[in-house]
């Protein structure tokens, strides 16, 4: 009877391991009595929902708390990939004392004992550290079943293991830095902050934690870490600290923010211009940037080019090799971001002195890769690409001469041409759109409304996409849900100007099928204005659900908005609209839920160009001669004309929507990320719709060897 008793009782606990949470606390409590009176270990899986299920705050069972009290071991919560790897590696004493990580930075206490638990030997400890977070995020090795309605789930962080991981963060901030343990920091910030749908990030509070971190760390790649951050965190708490953290450092400097932001991004190894050689026993490598990638070629000891790493430096130099090829992937991710800073410049209203510019930027081993591709202007009047003139004589300039960055609006045309010909002539290929950037000049429609532009009203847009791409663009949106709320418009503040743009939307649908998420937000949003106000002036708001606006404040009238403001800002719109409107969707040829948008869907999907799109056409009208698919392929309007063997096809130069000739009968191709097709030349970069227009263009021009079912019961 007793051994069934204690079978019965484990297998009980066993099964109730892989819950994220229990709600009979008196059942945990009783099992796990039993099982110590027995003679038994509490097993971890089951502890570990024993302390979720306290963690949620809403269960009081003192007798659960007690019972955590006294059964202290494992000392984290097993099941996750970090966890799993700490605990067995950990110095004895050092994750409980991490786990009383619960405030918002550490105290001088904290750290000297977080200190002397690691042991004569900091860096070994450090190191393991660095390989516990790459671990952190991975999937977890104990899946959980999480209730209806509960928050806990197998994609975010264990919520009791979450303190340890920000005292693990703090921990690396007291020990001796290097470039590895400030790139596991940086990682951990943006895992921590990875959205996971339906429950948001991971969690800020591990993310601050890293960030506060980072901003300890006496080392300058932390510093040039957090500048790649603040290009890239969208997360408006952990912004708010990278940014003070830069503050801090750039009043420590007396310099201004953007400055700082410069000065501290390091080489990571270059010693020219995008290029690092390197020296490994008898073989040499080089490490080259092409536009955001990174190319590492190596030559053995007999002078042979090969296409990987020799096998002695495998053998004899497997760190070092590991160290060189983390700080390419450094590389690339500090390209990103700081490709991303610059094309932000057109609303910073950013001035240099030659000097700082050619010192920060053009001479620059790595941000000289971007500088050296774009245009820029000296003194306002003379057009500069890289370091040269257009006509590619060497610059003189005095050093506190201005130098700003191109913009194609206010420029001659004739300037403009020349610019995009000598990308094209060059093979160049920008950071982002720079020379053919799309340009909004005020229309007489805009004139007439004078305080709003209608000029992208009546979309339809997936609200969560377009969140994601507005918070990209330094936007902020708030997530509308189907609750009494209200909600203020997509905003973005330009405070180098003194104002605030605002793009109004409101939910779609209501609370019909199809229209709300599992977890109450609104799938769709319609758009409507775009406004003008001073920043401090009270934000206008809807209701959540949907319906006009109340407006709290007078709108800046259009005409009074600066050009280039209104072009950038019209720009975004435009963006956001291209990327996430319903009308890309080639699966929506019936209008979605209810049908509700299918004349949207058919206007938008074959209807007009936008800007966007018209200088989309303008370029395959120059590249498609050039394509091994040329000869099949035409400019028609707004299409891309395609002949098949089967059948002769139009792809919208807007949407990548498909027709048939003759009857323009719909062809529904849903585009594959990983057939995309990126031509080598193009003059700039981050077009997806053009990638899938060419992609479905080469399928479609071999329509007979098409073998998808899907597609192929279109084509007869």
């Amino acid at each position: 009877m007793g051994r069934r008793a204690d079978e019965k009782r484990r297998a009980r606990m066993a099964e109730l391991g892989g819950e994220a949470t229990h709600f009979d606390t008196h059942e945990m409590v009783r099992l796990a009595r039993d099982e110590r009176a027995a003679g038994g270990t509490v097993p971890g899986p089951f502890l570990a929902t024993m302390r979720r299920t306290v963690r949620l705050g809403y269960f009081t069972d003192q007798a659960l708390a007690k019972l955590l009290r006294e059964v202290t071991e494992p000392v984290l919560n097993p099941g996750e990939p970090w966890a799993d790897a700490a605990m067995a590696d950990a110095p004895p004493g050092l994750l409980a004392h991490l786990a009383t990580a619960t405030g918002s930075r550490p105290t001088a206490a904290w750290n000297k004992a977080a200190l002397a638990l690691c042991g004569p030997e900091p860096t070994t400890v450090r190191d393991a550290a660095v390989r516990w977070l790459a671990l952190a995020g991975r999937p977890r090795t104990l899946p959980l079943r999480a209730h209806p309605g509960e928050s806990a789930d197998d994609r975010v962080y264990d919520a009791y293991n979450a303190d340890a991981l920000k005292g693990l963060a703090w921990l690396l901030s007291v020990l001796p830095p290097d470039p590895a343990s400030v790139r596991a920091l940086g990682a951990l910030v943006e895992t921590s902050l990875r959205r996971v749908p339906g429950l948001g990030p991971h969690s800020p509070k591990v993310a601050n934690a890293a960030v506060l971190a980072l901003a300890r760390t006496d080392h300058e790649a932390a510093l040039g870490e957090l500048a790649r951050l603040a290009a890239k965190v969208t997360y408006k708490g952990t912004l708010k600290q990278i940014t003070a953290a830069l503050d801090a450092q750039a009043a420590e400097r007396g310099v201004g923010r953007a400055e700082i932001e410069e000065m501290a991004v390091p080489a990571h190894g270059l010693t020219g211009t995008g290029r690092r050689e390197i020296s490994l026993g008898g073989a040499r490598g080089l490490l080259e940037v092409h536009g955001t990638r990174t190319r590492l070629v190596w030559t053995n000891a007999k002078g042979r080019q090969v296409a990987t790493a020799p096998a002695e430096v495998r053998r004899d130099h497997a760190d070092a090799l590991k160290e060189i090829k983390a700080s390419a992937r450094d590389v690339e991710k500090a390209l990103s971001a700081h490709g991303d800073r610059l094309d932000r410049q057109f609303l910073a209203d950013r001035t240099w002195t030659h000097a700082d510019w050619r010192a920060r930027l053009l001479d620059h081993p790595l941000l000289g890769t971007l500088a050296g591709r774009l245009f820029w202007l000296l003194e306002g009047e003379t057009p500069m690409f890289g370091g040269t003139t257009l006509d590619g004589d060497p610059v003189c300039a005095r050093p506190d001469a201005a130098v700003t960055l191109w913009h194609p609006l206010g420029r001659p045309a004739e300037e403009v041409a020349v610019c995009r010909a000598l990308l094209e002539r060059r093979g160049v290929t920008q950071p982002f759109k720079q020379a053919h950037r799309e340009t909004y000049p005020l229309t007489d429609a805009e004139r007439a409304t004078r305080l709003y532009s209608n000029r992208f009203a009546g979309h339809v847009l997936r609200q969560y996409q377009l969140n994601a791409l507005a918070a990209q663009r330094g936007w902020t949106a708030k997530l509308r849900l189907g609750v009494d709320d209200s909600c203020p418009p997509l905003h973005r503040e330009l405070a180098p100007w003194g104002l605030r743009a605002e793009f109004w939307v409101e939910s779609s649908g209501g609370d019909q099928d199809g229209d709300l998420t599992g977890s109450g937000g609104y799938t769709h949003v319609t758009t409507d204005q775009v406004r003008f106000h001073r920043i401090g002036d009270p934000h206008n708001w809807n209701h959540a659900c949907g319906g006009a606006y109340t407006t709290r404040s007078a709108p800046v009238p259009l005409e009074e908005v600066p050009e280039r403001v209104l072009s950038e800002v019209l720009r975004d719109v435009d963006l956001f609209v291209g990327v996430t409107s319903v009308g890309n969707d080639p699966t929506w040829q019936d209008g979605g839920p209810g049908g509700r948008h299918r004349d949207y869907w058919r206007a938008y999907g074959f209807g007009e160009l936008s800007r966007t799109a018209e200088t989309r056409r303008d370029l395959l009208a120059r590249l498609v001669p050039r394509l091994a698919i040329g000869d099949r392929c035409a400019i028609d309007g707004r299409f891309l004309r395609v002949r098949g063997d089967l059948h002769t096809y139009r792809i919208h130069l807007g949407s990548g929507n498909v027709l048939i000739e003759p009857y323009d009968r719909y062809l529904c191709v849903v585009p594959q990320r990983s057939a995309a097709v990126h031509p080598a030349g193009l003059p700039y970069e981050g077009d997806g719709m053009l990638a899938v227009v060419l992609s479905k263009a080469a399928l479609l021009a071999g329509d007979a060897a098409i073998t998808d079912p899907a597609i192929t019961s279109q084509l007869h």
